[in-house]
């Protein structure tokens, strides 16, 4: 078998994360401690007790979501006999969710992980007024239908690709005025439906370009080592595993498409079999089994997933 780690994104968020988790482990209830101190602040009370709309800020679900990642992997290596560098071939993340592969593959630290990500979530706040920029799911279209809907729509405006999500799952992302023009066009080209999303501000197009320049600042002052596992990076589709190139991929995602259908593809065609979703939720396990027929798709988060996961 050859297995791959994946790490969830923005949305999987939910009160009570981690709860259990680390009510039964101690490797769980330590890696809560260390973000709460390098942020300065109780998240993980935030994580198991709400509320809800706080939770769900940006700012906080970024390294909610990876301290959840991390608190799994170390109760996996601590009591399940896990060596990441033995036994698995890839990790990859979506969206924030490579910053909980980097963490889990030794090339971030856990602290610096943690405050990466509350500046990647403020930035993007910051980088575009409130309700001026929007995102939506086109369904039923591929990429290549989606990225000529979204030339059609931008009229002088910004509409990219932001995720390539597989299955027919495409979101854009840009001014409201323009992202609305690409809904409507969908529709009108074979999209089953097309819907606006319930998100804070338009992340992965290039009106987040302030918040890659912040990114690119705070990646300059930040210890990266080489990764003991290839990651599979979001806008290369591609593993990477040297620091210069993390630090470049970093900065590029901010702005560029998450291209998750081909980074899924890319690790089953170099072998991988079996891919575990390490964290709250069960998103990225549905994509999986849709993208890559033949493969297994494991969400491990809860204490009964944990004790059922086997080498």
């Amino acid at each position: 078998m050859s297995r791959a780690f994946i790490f969830p994104g923005q949305g999987s968020q939910a009160v009570g994360m981690g709860s259990a988790l680390a009510q039964d482990h101690a490797a769980a209830r330590a890696v809560f401690a260390e973000v709460d101190e390098a942020l300065g602040q109780a998240l993980s009370r935030l994580m198991f007790e709400g509320p809800a709309e706080e939770l769900t800020l940006t700012a906080n679900a970024q390294p909610a979501l990876m301290a959840s990642s991390i608190a799994v992997l170390r109760v996996l290596e601590a009591e399940n006999g896990l060596d990441l560098s033995r036994d698995v071939a890839f990790v990859a993340g979506h969206s924030l969710g490579e910053y909980s592969a980097l963490a889990a593959a030794g090339s971030l630290s856990l602290s610096d992980a943690a405050r990466l990500l509350r500046l990647r979530g403020e930035a993007m706040q910051k980088a575009v007024p409130v309700g001026s920029g929007a995102m939506a799911a086109l369904l039923g279209l591929d990429v290549e239908a989606a990225s000529e809907v979204a030339a059609e729509a931008r009229q002088g405006e910004v509409c990219d690709v932001a995720n390539d999500n597989g299955a027919g799952q495409v979101v854009v992302s840009g001014t409201r005025a323009a992202v609305e023009r690409a809904v409507a066009l969908a529709q009108g080209r074979g999209a089953k439906r097309a819907v606006m999303l319930n998100v804070s501000a338009p992340f992965h197009c290039s009106l987040m370009a302030p918040a890659a320049e912040a990114m690119r600042e705070a990646l300059s002052r930040v210890d990266l080592r080489p990764a003991k596992v290839p990651v599979m990076a979001n806008v290369l589709a591609a593993p990477m595993s040297e620091p210069a190139a993390i630090r470049d991929a970093l900065v590029a995602q901010v702005t560029g498409t998450v291209r998750w259908r081909e980074c899924v593809a890319a690790m089953a065609a170099s072998g991988v079999d079996a891919f575990y979703e390490i964290g709250t939720g069960k998103v990225l396990s549905g994509l999986v089994k849709r993208i890559a027929a033949g493969t297994s798709a494991t969400p491990v988060g809860t204490p009964a997933e944990v004790a059922a996961f086997t080498l």
